[in-house]
């Protein structure tokens, strides 16, 4: 409870802090060039690689990563390329590969997220936090597995999206990272199940008693359940 109690003033402490943005490229391994943004408060922080639902971009992230901060975290958002646009942001990283002709599948983009973390490990020569959401969340569960350069994972509503191309509950039997899995009430039982199998002790599944928010934007504002998520979440890093 004390960590919560320290977590929880060093958000307000840092309230003001000032954060500086810059776009990033880096080329996954089929040479489809990937955007990112990094947000830094303070050099001294860990980081948070973030990862996009269907449909999005590295927009998903605009409000929530401000709280991150807050949180003590550095975060890096990024474009894959299976995705489109949230928020105004208009995922550059699908643009290249459609203009390059490669495809745009969910198990596509695993190799963006890996290329990203391989490029956010190389700047900060230490294990990140690994944050999906939605068909993303799956894959972060999935490359956290036995991976050195993951600290921790947190997926928002991940699931079985891959259809016969891959079975994700067999693919993380032995993920022994911390885990930190939130979905909407109605997501929860599924959620359940796919992590009834994995090794870790420490982990984390939260769902509001009714309701919620489908991937990370159950914690936009605009989410009546929002706060319960957040402070499920802080306690999750708090520990």
């Amino acid at each position: 409870m004390k960590k919560i109690f320290l977590g929880t003033l060093t958000a307000l402490l840092l309230g003001s802090a000032s954060i500086a943005q810059t776009i990033v490229t880096f080329p996954a391994k089929d040479g489809v060039i990937i955007t990112a943004e990094m947000y830094t408060a303070n050099d001294t922080f860990p980081w948070m690689l973030l990862c996009h639902q269907a449909g999005y971009s590295r927009g998903e992230y605009q409000s929530t990563v401000k709280r991150f901060h807050k949180l003590g975290y550095n975060c890096m958002a990024i474009d894959q390329r299976s995705g489109k646009e949230v928020n105004g942001v208009i995922n550059q990283t699908n643009l290249d590969a459609v203009k390059k002709g490669k495809d745009t599948e969910y198990l596509d983009a695993e190799q963006d997220i890996i290329a990203a973390l391989n490029y956010l490990f190389a700047k900060v020569k230490e294990p990140v936090t690994l944050v999906g959401s939605s068909y993303s969340a799956s894959l972060v569960l999935k490359i956290a597995v036995e991976n050195p350069k993951v600290e921790k994972v947190i997926a928002f509503s991940p699931g079985e999206y891959f259809g016969k191309k891959m079975k994700l509950k067999d693919e993380i039997k032995k993920l022994d990272k911390p885990v930190y899995v939130a979905s909407s009430a109605e997501e929860r039982p599924a959620c359940e199940e796919l992590m009834k199998s994995i090794v870790t002790g420490d982990k984390v599944i939260f769902a509001p008693g009714t309701g919620g928010q489908h991937g990370s934007q159950a914690l936009w504002k605009a989410n009546p359940n929002s706060y319960d998520y957040w402070i499920s979440l802080m306690m999750f890093l708090d520990k």
